[in-house]
């Protein structure tokens, strides 16, 4: 057994060793696996853009949707408006007529009670 104990600038120099060879490895098989650097530049580019063709789609189409719930909303509106008309429209039709029936009612009794009188008056003379 060996009773040398490495110095602190041994155990330096051995690390910086150590982390040299680990990054050369590491550029080897990066270098010799992967794509070339200006390749793989090109995909990202090229997937940045279609996300953001996505994202810009995606966009346009919420864009749609809110105009159309919002044309939707317009018309339900407009057609509660018309509905609300029409029904007020109708109530009055409603009480014109009830108005009219009651004075046909009332002018019958009117006649009525204007042949009364005139039989009393016819039978007095």
């Amino acid at each position: 057994m060996s009773t040398k104990v490495p110095s602190f600038a041994e155990r330096l120099e051995t690390a910086a060793k150590a982390k040299q060879a680990k990054l050369g490895k590491a550029r080897t098989t990066a270098l010799g696996n992967g794509i070339p650097s200006a390749e793989r530049q090109a995909a990202l580019v090229e997937t940045d853009r279609a996300r953001q063709v996505r994202l810009a789609e995606r966009k346009a189409a919420n864009r749609i949707i809110a105009e159309q719930r919002n044309a939707e909303r317009i018309a339900e509106a407009a057609r509660k408006v018309s509905a609300a008309a029409e029904e007020k429209a109708r109530k009055e039709t409603e009480r014109l007529a009830k108005l009219e029936a009651e004075n046909a009612r009332h002018l019958a009794q009117k006649a009525a009670r204007d042949s009364k009188y005139a039989e009393r008056k016819a039978r007095k003379k």
